[in-house]
Formats: C-alpha cells, sequence, structure tokens
C-alpha cells in the first residue's frame, strides 16, 4: 500500500466517523423532539414560552395569528427548537467524540470542560433571557404603549423575536469560553485582556444596543453580564492554561 493511498484511507474513515456523529446528534435531537411531543406536547410548550410576553397584556388578552397553518407551525418550531437546546451537551460531545482521538492528553484536559461549560453556558444565557430579560421588556413595552393602541402580537413574529433574543443570550454567555480559548491558543494574553477592559465594556454595550430592542433594560440586562463574564473568564482562563500545558511546557 502505497502513502498516497494510505492517506486517502485515513481521509475516508474521517469522513465516514464524522457522518456516523452527525447522524448520532441528530438521533438525540430527534429524540428529545418526540420526547417534547408527547409531554407536555406543542401547544403546551408554547404557551409556556408565550406567558411572559401574555403577562404583560391586558387581562383576557390573547395573541393573532395571520396564517393559516400557524398555530400548527410555530409551535412546532418552538418544541425543535428547544429540543435542539436540551439536545446541545449530546450534541457537544459528539463532536468532542470525533476530536478526541486527535489530541494529546493535555488538549482533551481543556476540550471536555470546554463541551461542558459551552453547554451550559448558553442554556444559562437562554434561561437569563426568559425568566429574567423578558418579562421586564415586555412589561417595559406594554406601559410606554399609548392607550390608543391595541398590543395583540402576531406569534410568527413573536417567534422570530424570542428566537432571536435568546440566541444573542445564549452566545453572548459564551464569553468565558471565548476568552479562555483565545489565551489558550497563545492568540492573545490575560494582561492585554486586562489592559483593554474600557474596550471591551464599551464593545459590550455596543454589541447590547445592537442585537436588543431600543430600550435600556434589554440592553443593561445583556450589557451587564457581557462585562461580568468577560472578568470570569480573566479568572478562568490562567486555571485552565496551567491544567492543559504540555510536558515540556511544564518543565
Amino acid at each position: 500500500m502505497t502513502e498516497e493511498t494510505a492517506g486517502e484511507e485515513t481521509f475516508i474513515s474521517h469522513l465516514v466517523e464524522l457522518r456516523d456523529r452527525l447522524i448520532k446528534a441528530t438521533y438525540g435531537i430527534v429524540l428529545a423532539c418526540i420526547v417534547l411531543m408527547l409531554w407536555p406536547g406543542p401547544a403546551r410548550i408554547y404557551d409556556f414560552l408565550a406567558a411572559p410576553m401574555l403577562a404583560s397584556l391586558p387581562v383576557g388578552a390573547k395573541m393573532i395569528a395571520t396564517g393559516v397553518v400557524a398555530p400548527f407551525l410555530v409551535p412546532m418550531k418552538v418544541t425543535l427548537l428547544i429540543a435542539f437546546i436540551l439536545a446541545l451537551p449530546w450534541v457537544f460531545y459528539q463532536i468532542w467524540a470525533f476530536v478526541a482521538p486527535g489530541l494529546y492528553a493535555h488538549e482533551k484536559r481543556l476540550v471536555m470542560p470546554l463541551v461542558i461549560s459551552s453547554s451550559f453556558l448558553f442554556i444559562a444565557g437562554v434561561a437569563f433571557c426568559y425568566f429574567f430579560v423578558f418579562g421586564r421588556v415586555f412589561h417595559f413595552i406594554s406601559n410606554f404603549s399609548p392607550n390608543s393602541i391595541a398590543v395583540m402580537p402576531d406569534i410568527e413574529n413573536y417567534l422570530d423575536f424570542v428566537m432571536s433574543m435568546c440566541l444573542a443570550f445564549g452566545a453572548t454567555f459564551e464569553v468565558p469560553v471565548v476568552v479562555v480559548i483565545l489565551v489558550r491558543m497563545g492568540i492573545v494574553s490575560v494582561e492585554k485582556l486586562r489592559s483593554i477592559r474600557p474596550y471591551a465594556i464599551v464593545g459590550a454595550f455596543v454589541i447590547a444596543a445592537v442585537v436588543t430592542p431600543p430600550d435600556a433594560v434589554s440592553q443593561l440586562a445583556l450589557a451587564i453580564p457581557m462585562c461580568l463574564l468577560f472578568e470570569l473568564g480573566l479568572l478562568m482562563a490562567p486555571i485552565f492554561v496551567r491544567a492543559t500545558q504540555a510536558p515540556q511546557e511544564q518543565a
């Protein structure tokens, strides 16, 4: 067997392994979706998602559906989205299992904690957005709305808003992971990140102003956690660097 043939077989085996991991990750999402379909069901899941909005509306007010099939499709989309969020640890594990054979022992000590922390931080960001931000944002908008306007949100527009907000908060809660990776890869040092802290704070407020509605409540609710998570990343980065050093680096 020539070296070129051996390289082709190795490449094909990697592709087969990647396919198998993607299939297993998809199975996890599908399983979570089936479970949610059976209990509590798409209708109740959407009712739970819409609770912060309904709480800010007058008593007895409801949301509206302008599309013919929207009352069916929108709850199904919500169920699939939540199934994906719940299956994130399994999806990240499949990614870890695919890359782990090519890593050194000291690198494996870094990847698994990052996989777990990434899953936890993303879910924590979504939960923070739902339980803390939505209620205050919708209450602020409802109080600001003139009495001559009847607020009747469309369920599809509401879903788009909720998905964009949850994605923004889930992604920004990954700041400590990004800081740790940048420091561990040697792209930037902890001292350099500390020196640019004022710029990072300004950047956090700029990002919050771009991805959130134009109200101070939601912008502060995103910018302040980003600043705190940046500080958390600065604290955790040296610990991860020491724990994942190669033997020659320790020497």
